[in-house]
């Protein structure tokens, strides 16, 4: 999850109480049965909520029949936004199985890995990504790749036509039920898949929905990736539980944003990463504030653009802090400085702290300005020391014990959960972002690991060695940097290297080096590993020759040309802009 709520406000109108509120997303979506009133819109027309229930039971009969003896009853689904997605999660819930967000942006062996390694049964797919999976070894039979926009797809639908929820199920659903498995990456390795059962994801619908006062009116509007926790758990989940609508955007477009929310009527929307600052870009119009939109929900917009929506677009943009895995979250309350991210959500007892000892840290000292005095003694690793939601890994024992220490005997905050991101506590108790502790990067709100970056990068026949690393982008989570050691480091030939870029087919979309420092040797530390904090320190601003894709010239990788000191000193300014320069000292 990316974000938690943040001050109280009566916007969205009144809803039922919830002391009594369904314990499972199956009671969630039975509940809607017999609702006649509009409960998705899309371009490919609206659903009520009961043709909703009805379709998420068909989809559950056909999965029951489907699914093979012995099997795990997850269901891969590799959709763009449209309503196929939330009938799948629906149908999951109904039937006591797990839906498996695949990534799109994944390609060749690390798409077929994700797969596989979640035991997906059935894979729910259309025509648009049936390329990425040409050529994958998959242990799935044709008969179990479902293709929404195929018309045998209907026809398998038809003989459940009259299914109602609650018929056809693998296990009675439970709050314990596993519902979601969702994918993120560490430091090394595959990315996890982390879990989430229907007692969570309805905890945190209904929690959203009661903070936001959601009413029966409202219209969700989703253009994030559904695949995305933020698009699920922020958007969907409390839709589902305060009995709203949803409005799905196959794919974010900027241009489409507000035609969008005048057509759908819609009254609230979440984002994640550079969503904000792209709207932002667009041309303003007279007609900005005519819409229906009452707040925007989400993270990493930051606190200049978040000023900036508000007064362009008339509309309070909630930030939050958080994680898929449900460990820790922070909520953004009145008088949180700028910078700043908020406090801990209730029942969360969240401190920063020493990695080695699991002291909790001094308070930052803070200058007028907002600048970080203390840093050494104040930056450290947010835990958790409290209960936390945090439900594990799947098939990853490993991952799963060091994210909370467990089975480490005395080791300093064993049973806490460990966010791996670096933040230091202001004198009010009001939490900052300062880093990643891992060699994770987070770029247009996809998780990457360096590693797996760098052995795609280790293929380029002319480097003797490659380390990647995060660097921060300007306006939201990270860009792409490689150091590449060369014979020769000034004769770095960059139509060669996009070029080899563009023949790696399990380089993902978001992969791509943004920016390519060229080297004679890579740092190194005392024990021969690579020296990846004195990296990140210098970042672009180094005396090796670095080159780049400019920001405004389009993705990464796409072409290469020298970054000389104006682009420096024009990058460093937009950084200062956007207050995020202390990120690149951090």
């Amino acid at each position: 999850m990316a974000a938690n709520g943040t001050e109280d406000n009566g916007e969205f109108g009144r809803t039922a109480d919830t002391a009594t509120a369904p314990a499972t997303v199956a009671a969630l979506v039975t509940a809607q049965w017999g609702d006649h009133r509009v409960g998705v819109r899309s371009a490919e027309g609206d659903l009520t909520h009961h043709q909703l229930a009805a379709g998420a039971a068909a989809r559950a009969a056909l999965l029951c029949d489907l699914l093979p003896r012995g099997a795990e009853p997850h269901v891969g689904v590799l959709l763009d936004n449209v309503p196929e997605y939330p009938l799948w999660i629906s149908a999951a819930a109904l039937a006591g199985a797990a839906v498996v967000g695949i990534n799109p942006t994944r390609r060749g062996p690390e798409l077929a890995r994700d797969i596989v390694h979640t035991g997906c049964a059935l894979l729910i797919t259309e025509r648009a990504h049936l390329p990425l999976l040409d050529g994958l070894e998959l242990p799935l039979p044709p008969e179990r790749i479902l293709v929404v926009d195929d018309p045998a797809y209907r026809s398998r639908l038809e003989p459940y036509a009259a299914a109602r929820p609650g018929e056809a199920r693998i296990g009675v659903p439970a709050p314990a039920s596993r519902l979601l498995l969702s994918f993120t990456s560490g430091s090394t390795g595959a990315p996890k898949a982390a879990l989430c059962t229907q007692g969570r994801l309805a905890a945190a619908g209904h929690a959203l929905a009661r903070y936001f006062t959601v009413c029966r009116d409202d219209v969700h509007y989703l253009c994030m990736p559904m695949f995305h926790g933020n698009a699920v758990f922020a958007g969907w989940a409390p839709a589902l539980a305060g009995g709203a609508a949803v409005a799905l955007r196959r794919r974010f477009s900027a241009s489409a944003f507000l035609p969008d929310v005048r057509r759908y009527r819609a009254t609230y929307f979440t984002y994640v990463g550079r969503a904000v600052q792209y709207l932002l870009a667009t041309p303003p119009g007279p007609d900005d504030r005519d819409h229906t939109l009452r707040a925007g929900f989400g993270t990493e917009a930051g606190a200049v653009d978040a000023a900036r929506f508000a007064e362009r677009f008339g509309v309070r943009l909630v930030e939050g802090y958080g994680s898929s895995e449900g460990g820790a979250a922070l909520q953004r309350s009145p008088g949180t400085p700028p910078g700043a991210i908020g406090r801990a959500a209730p029942g969360d007892d969240l401190a920063v702290v020493d990695r080695e000892t699991g002291a909790e840290l001094p308070r930052a000292r803070l200058d007028r300005d907002g600048r970080l005095l203390n840093g050494e003694a104040a930056i450290g690793e947010l835990v958790n020391r409290g209960r936390s939601a945090f439900e594990g890994y799947w098939r990853n024992p490993e991952a799963t014990a060091a994210r909370t220490r467990a089975g480490s005997g005395t080791r300093p905050g064993a049973g806490w959960y460990w966010t791996g991101d670096l933040f230091f506590r202001d004198a009010a108790g009001f939490f900052h972002f300062a880093g990643r502790t891992d060699d994770r990067l987070r770029v247009d709100s996809e998780n990457l690991a360096a590693a797996m970056i760098e052995n795609i990068l280790s293929r380029y026949e002319p480097a003797r060695g490659v380390a990647v690393y995060a660097v921060p982008d300007p306006v939201a989570g990270d860009q792409v940097m490689a150091a590449v050691a060369l014979p020769a480091p000034a004769a770095f030939d960059p139509e060669d290297f996009a070029a080899f870029l563009a023949a790696q087919p399990d380089l993902g979309t978001k992969m791509a080096p943004r920016f390519v420092r060229a080297m004679a040797e890579l740092p190194v530390t005392a024990t021969g590993k690579v020296h990846r904090v004195v990296l990140r320190r210098s970042g672009f601003r180094c005396v090796d020759p670095v080159w780049w894709t400019p920001l405004e010239a389009g993705p990464a990788g796409s072409g290469y040309r020298p970054f000389d000191t104006a682009d420096r000193a024009a990058l460093l300014a937009l950084y200062r802009d956007r207050e995020r320069n202390h990120l690149l000292d951090g």
